[in-house]
């Protein structure tokens, strides 16, 4: 596909370059980002509509402040291709994350104009303030700039961060990306107002946010309290949250005009003492109209054709492990009114979408506030319901203390769906579900169960709907399921126990979730060289099937366990009970297969899988070495 033209764009080999540009050619160079970002995703894939909600934001962003020595922090930072564009990788932008190429977020091994790397929600304020504070402190860096989304500023954490800095009193600047409403582009006596900004006499922000609201036409004047109401405590307060926590407020403005952008943004670096907020309003997928119009604004986007906006999926020969979760619970629901689903600001990326269609009043979706999410499903368990709580494995690290103090604590029926367990391809580390098992097993009265496929899935789902004796978790891969047959109805699992899926008798393979495929294709290369193996699928990490383990110790000469998850977690719990039980004598060789100790890049998932030693080729090469081993053992 051909780059379009963009004659403006070609002289731009970095922001320095924007400094030498009028303040008309800025908002043509903003349409040839917008028509280059565009081009670039059709490509790849990746997070298209809230990157074309920032153009204009980021085009005047890198023209009034002076990065790299000013700092951009971009939160969550999928809104962060114009950035890239602008920032010396618009001839990478082909490679966006593709495996070796640029992240789909920021990310400071990256560039230097990437301060602060981000991929989960509520961080850019704090790392804002760490630096304004190193400042201060006499550490060579300029003015702090957080971009924060009204998704992400939803998040306790960044209202910790807002309490803190107001308390502080230090020059900060936050610009709130508020795409929830638009303003109308001003005209008349508006226009004529921002444009005389930068010469106005105004002594301080307040005046200057008085000032825009005033010249605003009618119109533009309603628009603009609603869209302050958005963050007053009540309606016709006149004094907004922010200022109540110590900020200046400027806004609402339109975040898609550069003739209010540019003057407001010059005004608050030049006027500035303390910490500041600008309220942007924008539009998500702006100037692209099938992103416009699309129900989720291409959030997220398969590679494209630009013309019509068609997504080239990909057709799945099974559903995804995620619509089998929503449609399962969805059905146990029918009949359990005490079942309800709870999940941060991901409905549709974690099933809860399903359930929701189905029954609406019991779904509840707390935004981008992990924490909150699992205290209240605590408190729903507390008080006898069913809640299951959907959370990508990454995010509900997030809520670590609160799974630990008002969950497993209290011993809580609390039902974890954990979706996108293990690698997930071209999200990259940021989004790997590595570590939940190993932390939540390490928790009394914690169940933790994994998938072996998506018919497994439907008992799991079917399993923790029943148990009501603490709170249980079971984790699932991203995508689609391996083409099994579904059953009707799942089956409750007995608690800690497996089974044998294949049986041999030299190599005993244990597996924990769904790489049990990438295990059996294994016994076919163990085979050919001559050795028999025993696949078992343990299901629970915790309780561990103790029967089952000692019995595969007891037939066999080599023990490999295999998960989808990071050292420490279910080969850990493994090696700890064999160790305590003295079953580690002997001749028996005994190895884990886990993820690594480091994080893995973006790339296709079979090619993470590879990277981490993890595919059928590595299970059966560590197999066959540790039977030499053993024979050696007996020899010696």
């Amino acid at each position: 596909m051909t780059r379009p033209h963009s004659p403006l764009l070609d002289r731009i080999a970095g922001p320095a370059d924007l400094k030498g540009l009028s303040d008309a050619e800025l908002v043509t160079l903003a349409d040839e980002v917008r028509a280059e970002v565009v081009h670039s995703v059709s490509q790849t894939g990746g997070h298209l509509g809230s990157s074309l909600g920032v153009v204009e934001l980021t085009v005047a962003l890198h023209r009034v402040f002076d990065t790299p020595r000013d700092k951009l922090t971009w939160d969550v930072g999928h809104q962060c291709y114009p950035h890239k564009v602008l920032t010396g990788r618009r001839d990478q932008m082909h490679t966006l994350r593709q495996e070796g190429g640029l992240s789909g977020f920021t990310k400071r091994s990256e560039s230097d104009f990437d301060p602060f790397g981000a991929a989960h929600a509520a961080t850019s304020i704090s790392a804002a303030m760490g630096f304004g504070v190193a400042r201060d402190m006499g550490q060579p860096t300029g003015d702090a700039v957080a971009i924060i989304g009204d998704g992400s500023i939803s998040a306790g954490m960044a209202y910790e961060a807002l309490n803190n800095a107001g308390a502080e009193g230090r020059r900060l600047f936050v610009i709130l990306n508020d795409n929830e409403m638009s303003i109308a582009p001003p005209v008349g006596a508006m226009s004529k107002y921002m444009s005389g900004l930068t010469h106005s006499v105004a002594s301080d922000l307040q005046t200057l946010n008085a000032g825009i609201t005033a010249a605003m036409p009618g119109p533009e004047r309603d628009h603009a309290r609603r869209a302050r109401e958005l963050v007053t405590g009540a309606m016709g307060n006149s004094q907004t949250l922010f200022e109540s926590l110590g900020f200046q407020y400027i806004g609402p403005i339109n975040g898609h005009d550069m003739d209010q952008l540019l003057p407001v943004l010059r005004a608050a670096r030049t006027r500035a003492t303390g910490p500041v907020l600008i309220h942007c309003c924008t539009v998500k997928g702006k100037g692209y109209a099938p992103a416009e119009t699309s129900a989720d604004k291409y959030h997220g986007v398969a590679k494209f054709d630009v013309a019509t906006g068609l997504q080239n999926k990909a057709k799945a020969n099974a559903p995804s492990y995620t619509a089998v979760f929503g449609h399962t619970l969805s059905t146990l629901a029918q009949s359990d009114s005490k079942i309800v689903g709870i999940t941060a600001a991901m409905p549709s990326g974690t099933g809860m979408d399903i359930f929701a269609d189905h029954f609406p009043a019991r779904m509840f979706d707390v935004g981008m506030a992990e924490q909150h999410g699992v205290t209240f499903a605590a408190g729903l368990a507390a008080a006898g319901m069913k809640p299951f709580c959907a959370i990508y494995s990454t995010f509900l690290q997030r809520a670590y203390d609160q799974v630990v103090h008002d969950v497993a604590l209290q011993n809580l029926a609390v039902r974890f769906a954990i979706d996108r367990a293990g690698l997930v391809g071209a999200d990259g580390a940021t989004h790997a579900g590595a570590f939940d098992v190993g932390y939540l097993s390490a928790q009394p009265n914690m169940t933790v169960m994994a998938a072996a496929d998506e018919a497994e899935l439907v008992h799991m789902v079917a399993t923790a709907a029943d148990y009501d004796a603490g709170p249980i978790a079971f984790r699932y891969p991203r995508g689609s399921g391996t083409g099994v047959s579904l059953p009707a109805v799942g089956t409750v699992l007995e608690i800690g126990k497996g089974r044998v899926v294949q049986q041999g008798s030299d190599i005993a393979i244990l597996s924990f979730g769904a790489h049990l495929s990438e295990c059996l294709k294994a016994v076919d290369l163990i085979s050919a060289q001559g050795a028999s193996a025993t696949v078992a699928d343990a299901r629970f990490a915790k309780p561990l099937d103790h029967e089952l383990i000692r019995q595969l110790v007891k037939h066999h000469k080599v023990l490999i366990t295999v998960e989808q998850g990071a050292q420490g977690g279910f080969g850990a719990m493994v090696l700890h009970y064999l160790a305590r039980e003295g079953l580690l004598d002997g001749a028996l060789a005994v190895r884990t297969m886990t993820l690594p100790d480091r994080f893995i890049n973006q790339a296709a998932p079979d090619a993470m899988y590879a990277d981490a030693g993890l595919t059928a080729t590595d299970i059966a090469a560590t197999a066959l070495q540790a039977v030499q081993a053993s024979a050696q053992k007996v020899h010696c």
